[in-house]
Formats: structure tokens, sequence, C-alpha cells
């Protein structure tokens, strides 16, 4: 039997044997998946970090689409960074992330908390506030330019001339362009915060409010005792979520404002607008290129931030 065996070449490591034979069933296992999971990594490699690293790249030199790039070393960023419409631009976007972000955050935990506790139709109020999330933003922006117009066409103004207020140019000013604008960015992002934080508040033990109220403790302290810190995760993730959308704000910006992108006097222009306006108006690659840098390393400070933060609640 034993040398029936070995003339067929089934025993491991013996003259005649198969290759797959040499190699242990986890070595099988691990090639197995990884052959699987090479056909991704590599599709994902292609499109997310080659364009990258060529970003990278692009922000050294001078290229226009029609010509050969040509390395011209930090020129661009020197360019950029003495160039006062980038920091005019640079304190629009931090704007949008700084104020927008706590409005945003405060108004979706509050309607949040509240909506946990109503039971008539709340699977229908939850939904119509989620709304707005998934609507088209370049359908949202253009709705939100016409309650914007004066009057008679838009409604704000209407309304405001009913109460005695006068009418207010909103995104015809240079002084409430930029607020008008992130109103409508809250209102966009407010449906995705809302249901984040209600499953943050759902996620919680109904034990430790017990426990509270056996105690004594009264709403406004469970509130600041209990929900908000268990809530932490949950506000760091969309605190994170929140910025990153609120520096790469585009859409309502560009939509809203078609007539003069960037709002009058440039005061709504963020940078992502900035970039596309230098790459697909001016065709300096290479400056927008530079540009794409900044805001990239922006996030990945906001993100490195996130993961901080995670490690020290550990």
């Amino acid at each position: 039997m034993t040398s029936l065996i070995e003339k067929q070449g089934t025993v491991p490591g013996r003259p005649g044997s198969s290759f797959g034979d040499r190699f242990t069933m986890r070595t099988r296992r691990l090639a197995w998946v990884w052959s699987f999971l090479a056909v991704p990594l590599l599709f994902y490699g292609i499109i997310r970090f080659y364009p990258t690293f060529q970003a990278f790249w692009l922000s050294f030199t001078n290229w226009d689409l029609l010509r050969p790039a040509k390395f011209i070393g930090l020129a661009n960023y020197t360019k950029l960074f003495s160039d006062p419409q980038f920091w005019k631009v640079f304190r629009n976007t931090f704007t949008y992330l700084i104020v927008g972000t706590p409005i945003s955050l405060i108004v979706a935990f509050v309607v949040a908390y509240f909506l946990d506790r109503v039971r008539f139709m709340h699977n229908f109020i939850r939904a119509l506030y989620f709304l707005p999330f998934l609507t088209t933003a370049a359908a949202m922006a253009w709705v939100w330019r016409w309650f914007y117009q004066p009057p008679p066409i838009g409604i704000i103004n209407d309304v405001l001339g009913m109460i005695g207020i006068p009418q207010q140019p909103f995104i015809r000013s240079t002084d409430q362009a930029l607020f008008s604008v992130m109103i409508t960015a809250i209102w966009a992002g407010l449906g995705f915060q809302i249901i984040i934080f209600m499953a943050g508040l759902r996620s919680i033990p109904n034990t430790f409010y017990e426990a509270a109220r056996i105690d004594g403790l009264g709403e406004w302290a469970i509130l600041r005792k209990i929900t908000l810190p268990l809530l932490k995760p949950t506000t760091v993730f969309l605190v994170v979520f929140s910025s990153i959308g609120f520096l790469r704000i585009f859409d309502q910006v560009y939509n809203m404002t078609t007539n003069d992108p960037g709002g009058p006097l440039g005061s709504t222009k963020p940078l992502v607008l900035m970039i596309y306006q230098t790459a697909f108006n001016s065709y300096a690659m290479g400056y927008a290129a530079a540009q794409t840098v900044v805001l990239f390393t922006i996030l990945l400070v906001i993100s490195l931030l996130q993961l901080w933060i995670l490690r020290e609640k550990k």
C-alpha cells in the first residue's frame, strides 16, 4: 500500500508529490484570501493612492494640460501662501468649519434628544428630518436660492415683510452671503446627524437612567452626567464627519452663487471652489494641485485628531 501511494505521488515531501501538498492548510488559506483581496486592493490602489501621489507630484510642477509638466519646486506653494485671495478663501473655509460644525451638532442633538421621547408618528417625523439628506445637493441649493430672492419671489423676505422687518440681501450681500449658505449646508446635513445621535441614545442601557432616578438625579443632571459622557464616541464621529463636510463644502456655494461663483467679492468662496476654478477656469493644474495638497493636509490632521481622541478614551 505504501509503495502504491508513493508511486502515485501523494505523500507530502516525497518525489512526485503535487505543489500544493508542500504547504500547510493555513498557508493555503492565506493564499486564497490574498488571491481574492488582490483585485479590490489593486483597484483601490489605482483609484485612490495613485491620484493622491500624482497630485503631490503635480504640485511641484507647472502644467496647463497642453504642454508637459515642468518641475518648478516649491514655487506653487510660495505663490499660494503669498496670495491674499488664498488667505481670504482659507478664512471662509474655516468660518464654515468653526461656526457651522458646533451649530449643526447642537441643533441635531437637541432634536434627537426630544424626538427620541416622541412615540406618536415617530418614524414619520424621523423620515421628514432625514429627507433633506437624501435630496440632491444641486436641487436643494437652487430651492434655497429661490427662498433668498427679493420679494415677491423670495419666501423668506415675504415673511419678513409681513412682520415688519425690512427685506434682507442674503446671498447678494458680502456680510450675509456666507452665513446664508451655511444655513443651507446645516439644514442639508441635519437629518444624518439626528439619526446618528438617536442611534447613540438608543445604545445607552436604560439601567443607567433607572439607577440615576432612584438616586434622585433630575433630568438635567442625568443629561450632564450620563447621557453626554456616554455619547462621546458618537459625538467625536459626528464632529469629524461634519468638519470634513464643511471643509469640503462646494455644491451649495457653487449652485447658490452661479452668477458669481463664490459670492460677492468671494465672500462665500471655500477652498474646494478655489481649486475648481484654478484647475478648470485658469487651467493651472500645478497650482491647483498645490491647493489640493493643502486641503488634504488639513483633512489628514482632523482625521488623526479623531484617532487621538478615541485612543485617549480607551
